[in-house]
């Protein structure tokens, strides 16, 4: 269905808090908020993290917990306002479902970009760092991108899956996913290429050289449509039995 035509019939993983979708600005502001919010404990939860320890897998756990949590939190506040995709995979997939307009969606992407720099922004002058950096954090090869596909692969197939069996957990699903792919996946699952280019900015615990973006956003958005296709057909309503009768 198409955003237009799909707002008498709200998709669940939106979960409006009425039938009528709230205006395009309105909604690219919940996903810059998003975003940023989002960002903005990625990158500070690192930086406490690395303050209070010099433990990397202590400091990979004081990143991992705030993560899941906030993303619970924003989108349980957000998703009736703009679906909270927070993510340009995310809405990649939507609009290729025909459940955003690519006009929209367009929107949403710059949004989520222009929010996730200020996060990082945001957290850098809380913890009285210099505002602009470059990261210097290498971040690639072979097993870092499957581990980016792998990640943006479980999260979409997580965001498709929860509204068809429970719509109301899409929030906690979300959430534990990510919590759970920070340990499992190589990268430490980024999963979203907004999140990715922020962390670019950050010389932090969290942060990516700018030079290995391009492998990261590719792995994230392969990984993102081919969570798409297999959801479509795995999760697709069974045809009644006279259906299929009539049929052969």
């Amino acid at each position: 269905m198409s955003e237009v035509a799909g707002r008498d019939r709200p998709h669940p993983a939106e979960g409006r808090l009425s039938g009528v979708a709230p205006d395009l600005p309105r909604r690219c502001v919940a996903e810059a908020l998003g975003t940023a919010l989002l960002v903005a404990t990625v990158v500070g939860s690192g930086i406490m993290a690395s303050r209070l320890t010099h433990d990397v897998a202590i400091s990979l756990l004081g990143n991992t917990l705030p993560t899941g949590a906030i993303l619970v939190v924003l989108i349980t506040i957000l998703g009736p306002v703009s679906g909270a995709h927070f993510n340009p995979a995310v809405t990649l997939v939507f609009a290729l479902r025909r459940e955003i307009e690519v006009n929209a969606a367009l929107a949403y992407v710059i949004a989520q970009i222009v929010g996730g720099i200020a996060g990082t922004f945001l957290a850098h002058a809380m913890f009285e760092l210099p505002i602009l950096q470059a990261s210097v954090t290498v971040r690639t090869g072979a097993g870092q991108w499957l581990a980016e596909a792998v990640a943006a692969f479980g999260l979409v197939f997580t965001i498709l899956a929860g509204p068809r069996l429970r719509s109301d957990a899409i929030p906690w699903l979300v959430g534990l996913y990510i919590t759970a792919a920070y340990w499992f996946t190589a990268s430490t699952s980024f999963a979203n290429p907004a999140v990715a280019i922020a962390r670019a900015f950050s010389d932090t615990f969290s942060g990516i050289r700018p030079v290995d973006l391009p492998g990261f956003i590719s792995a994230e958005l392969l990984g993102a449509l081919l969570a798409m296709p297999l959801a479509g057909w795995l999760l697709a309503e069974p045809k009644p039995t006279r259906q299929m009768k009539a049929a052969k």
